[in-house]
């Protein structure tokens, strides 16, 4: 009788979590790093911070932020890559200020290597929390295409990731989940983000280093100066380059596999 008890309880349905209190709190504990990060990004605009980092902030407080740089060298950088891994870490609207003001503040070399290592950083961040929060229910409940779509960016992992670091029709910040959900490993992902967003990055940064050109327009840029063809050119011929590989391995399946 004993056994059948324990029989029944197993079979009724939510029986393992009472059973398991462990289970749900570790659940949650999965979830926490997507919830800090949907909450900072909630309070950024709770709090109006979008109005204070905007290009007319920008502009109208350049000389207060160029006598910052000159007085405190080392913390204003500090601060800015701070500031940078942040607004990726939390998905904020804002990159494309920062990086105008990474040109203006700290110039094309050190401005373009502080904001693609604090890019890089906040994208990695935003990986771990998804693969955390995501990654073990997915693999659970995959169906046979998203096995399928896993296994082919698996196998071309680097190739893609430079692709769609360098395309920047695709969000960024959905660039820093999909990965993680199909199962890229960290180190594949930090390489094709670290390496794969230099020429946009050093595309606004030199931008940004000549802000009174941008003053005269009286806007930022958008994503229009990637149709330049002096910036357009090189740019898809990275991402032919960065195809390579992929072309590569399937003309060598064709060959290998006539049928």
């Amino acid at each position: 009788m004993g056994e059948q008890r324990e029989t029944v309880r197993d079979n009724v349905p939510g029986a393992s979590h009472a059973a398991d209190p462990q289970g749900g709190l570790r659940g949650w504990k999965r979830l926490l790093p997507v919830v800090v990060l949907a909450v900072g990004m909630a309070a950024f605009f709770a709090f109006g911070l979008d109005d204070h980092i905007s290009f007319a902030a920008l502009h109208d407080h350049r000389d207060l932020l160029r006598g910052w740089v000159a007085d405190y060298p080392v913390l204003t950088r500090a601060g800015y890559a701070l500031l940078y891994t942040l607004c990726i870490a939390f998905s904020l609207p804002i990159g494309l200020i920062l990086t105008l003001a990474g040109g203006f503040l700290f110039g094309l070399i050190e401005g373009t290597l502080i904001t693609v290592l604090a890019a890089t950083l906040g994208a990695v961040m935003v990986f771990l929390a998804a693969r955390t929060a995501l990654g073990d229910s997915l693999r659970a409940r995959a169906g046979p295409f998203l096995a399928k779509l896993r296994a082919g960016f698996q196998e071309n992992a680097l190739s893609y990731l430079f692709v769609l670091r360098l395309v920047p029709l695709f969000p960024f910040w959905l660039v820093n989940i999909v990965p993680a959900m199909l199962g890229v490993p960290l180190r594949v992902f930090t390489i094709g983000t670290l390496f794969g967003i230099v020429p946009g990055t050093l595309v606004f940064v030199s931008i940004g280093n000549g802000l009174d050109a941008l003053v005269d327009q009286g806007s930022a840029p958008g994503l229009g100066v990637f149709l330049e063809p002096s910036v357009l050119i090189p740019i898809a011929g990275l991402i032919l380059l960065s195809l390579l590989p992929v072309v590569y391995k399937r003309l060598r399946a064709d060959t290998a596999d006539p049928t």
